[in-house]
């Protein structure tokens, strides 16, 4: 029962971090459209069918029944057309498109709005007000990581042995029982104990775990271990073999997915402590996170054969494949139930909140409508066109027309919609577990 409570928590917390993510989002957009006198008629968080609302001043601010986004409205998004006109009046499907957008977007015009239309705003400003949503994502993103890495720290090994290994175990063989052909571990023949704080291999000090695996990877033969055993300095000489290991990237990171190597193995299990990173150590594990999240977002479209696979045909979820909101909130109710330190639990939370804001800042600045980068790069493709015939001594060519898109826009939330739903049935039918 207490499990269930957990996971039911678990699911509450993402439900809530979700919409602070998304208001969050949306408040960028609304402050810096009010800043640059943008008339905002609404301030929704979710999609749907609207559960509370509350009119302030001009904008009107609610929650919707989904929480799968949020928006605001504001006047004027798309400029007339070349006609001057605003009204839908086109019998073609795609020019209805675009007209009918046009048409939304002055909905709700009212005397004295002529001033405060979106598209009437220089370039820049559009720019910034577009921009500042997914910004507001990668600022709460920066804050969580920060605040739970440089307070609260992360889980990791430590120099300090936790237990050591009576035989040698090859890891590509997922086995922890030793069979009577297996031979004595180097650890255990050198007579190494749990407790033993190792500070130096063959001389060189080791003062944590990533310095220490790499140099018992480098090392075969016979070698001098120097550890602390109850506030002495005591050597060893152990004689480290050959093994098949998991292959490590130049960040010592495991490769995913899983690879093995021969390397040194000395054979003992290191003592995992939480302990708080330094500024340096955050900002280069941040950076890291960012550049993963690029090479994520890069990658979605040669991730979906597998997600296929895995859904609908008898392949494996892929421990990296893409997961949605429910797959997110099934992670975050197993992360409550797991038997971890609370500062543990909470440090992976947060965690999973930092890479959902990543991914919401990454995935609307792509330069596709109906996404902020793509309002962004029309923005950006108007002021290129306004500067050149400015210096060419050209007419001015107006605002890019925006609308003229939304055919491409509509094509793009289609195939963005059918991706959501294979990931959506991806996550319940075979969803990535963290246990």
């Amino acid at each position: 029962m207490t499990e269930v409570l957990l996971y039911v928590l678990g699911l509450v917390l993402f439900a809530l971090g979700l919409l602070v993510s998304i208001a969050w989002h949306e408040l960028g957009h609304l402050s810096t459209a009010k800043l640059f006198g943008i008339r905002v008629p609404q301030y929704m968080v979710g999609f749907g069918p609207t559960i509370w609302s509350r009119k302030r001043g001009e904008t009107e601010y609610g929650i919707k029944a989904i929480p799968a986004g949020g928006y605001i409205r504001m006047i004027g998004m798309f400029p007339p057309g070349d006609d001057g006109k605003i009204e839908a009046r086109s019998t073609s499907p795609w020019r209805s498109m675009i007209e009918d957008a046009r048409e939304a977007s002055f909905e709700e015009l009212r005397p004295g709005d002529e001033k405060r239309l979106f598209y009437t705003r220089k370039p820049w400003k559009r720019v910034i007000v577009m921009f500042a949503g997914p910004f507001m994502n990668l600022v709460l993103a920066v804050a969580l990581f920060f605040g739970s890495m440089m307070t609260l720290g992360i889980e990791g090994p430590t120099t300090t042995v936790a237990g050591v290994q009576k035989c040698v175990l090859k890891q590509n063989e997922k086995r922890e029982a030793c069979r009577g052909d297996d031979p004595v571990s180097p650890a255990h023949a050198a007579g190494l104990r749990e407790g033993d704080r190792i500070l130096a291999l063959d001389g060189h000090p080791v003062a944590d775990w990533d310095t220490l695996s790499e140099r018992i990877r480098a090392t075969i033969g016979r070698a001098t271990l120097t550890v602390e055993r109850d506030g002495q300095r005591v050597d060893l000489h152990p004689t480290l073999v050959v093994n098949k290991v998991e292959k490590k990237d130049e960040d010592g990171n495991v490769v995913r997915p899983v690879q093995y190597v021969s390397a040194g193995y000395l054979g003992f299990q290191p003592k995992s402590e939480v302990a708080p990173l330094s500024f340096a150590e955050t900002t280069e594990r941040m950076t890291g996170l960012l550049e993963n999240g690029v090479h994520s977002v890069i990658a979605l479209p040669g991730k979906i054969p597998g997600l296929w696979d895995a859904t609908f045909g008898d392949g494996e979820r892929a421990e990296d494949s893409p997961v949605g909101v429910v797959g997110a909130a099934r992670i975050t109710g197993e992360l409550m139930t797991v038997e971890a330190p609370p500062t543990t639990i909470l440090v992976m939370f947060m965690n999973l909140l930092v890479m959902f804001n990543v991914s919401l800042f990454l995935f609307n600045m792509l330069p596709l409508l109906p996404l902020d980068g793509g309002h962004i790069a029309g923005a950006l493709w108007e002021s290129v066109r306004r500067h050149t015939a400015r210096i060419f001594r050209r007419p001015d060519p107006g605002p890019f027309d925006v609308a003229k898109l939304m055919p491409a826009a509509y094509v793009v939330a289609g195939v963005f919609v059918c991706f959501t739903l294979l990931v959506l049935a991806a996550d319940i039918v075979n969803p990535v577990k963290i246990t």
